[in-house]
């Protein structure tokens, strides 16, 4: 029934109702919702209101203020840089367009309309996109027992405001069974500038951790001078502690059991790691040397170099909620680059290396190479191909 046929019926019964008993206005009730397909208490109050005289003005729908090619230039780059937060994407367009305009067309009205759309209408236009996204987290990493009493334990907020101080963590690549050797991720972030460096390591063995964490000490753009770890026995060790102590390094931990003490490792963890490589088991060398290659190289380069990221400012508590303040979104490059101080040779390279890059091009480069990784994991031991087996 339609819309005006539905107000000639109310008006054709509307007089009948109001004279009605009780028993014979329930039946009218029911008779008009069944008819109109209206809700009961809805119906109720059209048939208690005053006598209807006119149809209601029909609302107005609001014409779309972005074209379609915004929405696939959005799909694109939104694509291309993993998926980022909504806030991080309307930063990262002013520096990725230049680029997108040498793989897409892109008028000089698209290109306003892609500049001044935002946050909020980029959740609305990629809605029906991020219903396909799904997380899920987990660990495997156990706590340690040795040297506790010679490691600080860091608890409180992070205060620092210059780089070189970061939080540690394992990420294992064990499929469904933890059980033999396979590959773990460690992950160091920066907390200053969010800079993040991964490498793999096979097994957790102490001088293996330590060796990668050397690795990404020397890779790093800026000095490292403090590292906070959870109180897995890969990092409350001997050898750990002896390299921190000739390198000059402070060395901390969290408490046990507590995540939310090593919060910015591991966000981290998620989109450096797990969103890329998956729940997959990773025993090989070969899939050792291909993680690596894609640590060290391309992944670090577009993480660090092109995607936005927010930082906490300040908490603020307003009756039963938390509110969270964040600055403005900066690639971690960037935030190195306006860090006081003189801007090392190291840095003036990498933004070098940014101007000559393309962020699509290295987008559809990690993609392949993680295709490859992919079919180098260890399919027996696979949740998705032990549930297609059964």
């Amino acid at each position: 029934m339609g819309r005006w046929s539905r107000w000639e019926y109310l008006r054709e019964i509307y007089p009948r109702y109001q004279k009605a008993s009780l028993r014979e206005k329930s039946r009218i009730l029911t008779e008009f919702c069944s008819v109109a397909g209206y809700n009961r208490k809805y119906a109720l109050r059209l048939l208690n209101g005053g006598p209807p005289r006119r149809v209601p003005p029909e609302k107005r729908k609001r014409r779309s203020k972005y074209s379609r090619g915004v929405v696939e230039v959005l799909r694109v780059i939104w694509e291309a840089a993993n998926y980022p937060w909504s806030l991080r994407l309307k930063a990262l367009i002013p520096l990725w367009l230049p680029r997108v305009k040498k793989h897409m067309e892109v008028s000089p009205r698209l290109e306003r309309e892609l500049l001044s759309i935002s946050p909020r209408q980029m959740d609305r236009r990629l809605g029906p996109y991020k219903k396909q996204v799904k997380r899920r987290l987990y660990g495997r990493t156990k706590p340690g027992t040795l040297l506790k009493h010679q490691i600080p334990i860091k608890a409180e907020r992070w205060e620092t405001t210059t780089p070189g101080f970061g939080e540690i963590d394992l990420v294992s690549h064990s499929g469904d069974r933890a059980d033999g050797e396979f590959i773990n991720t460690l992950t160091f972030t920066d907390i200053h500038s969010t800079w993040t460096e991964t490498r793999a390591v096979m097994g957790k063995s102490q001088t293996f951790v330590q060796e990668a964490l050397d690795d990404i000490r020397n890779k790093l753009p800026f000095p490292m001078r403090g590292i906070d770890s959870d109180n897995g026995s890969e990092f409350i060790n001997h050898h750990l502690v002896k390299y921190c102590e000739d390198k000059g390094i402070a060395f901390t931990r969290s408490r046990p059991y507590k995540k939310d003490d090593n919060a910015h490792v591991e966000q981290k963890n998620w989109t450096h790691v797990r969103k890329l490589f998956g729940y997959l088991r990773y025993d090989s060398d070969e899939a050792l040397l291909g993680m690596n290659e894609l640590c060290r190289g391309d992944l670090r380069l577009f993480h660090n170099l092109f995607l936005p990221s927010v930082k906490l400012v300040a908490k603020k508590r307003v009756g039963s909620k938390l509110r969270r303040s964040y600055d403005v979104p900066k690639t971690p490059l960037d935030r190195l680059l306006d860090s006081p101080g003189r801007v090392s040779l190291k840095l003036a390279a990498l933004k070098a290396l940014r101007d000559r890059l393309d962020p699509l091009v290295l987008s559809s480069r990690l993609d392949r190479k993680l295709r490859r990784v992919h079919s180098l994991s260890n399919t027996r031991y696979n949740p998705r191909e032990r549930e297609k087996a059964s």
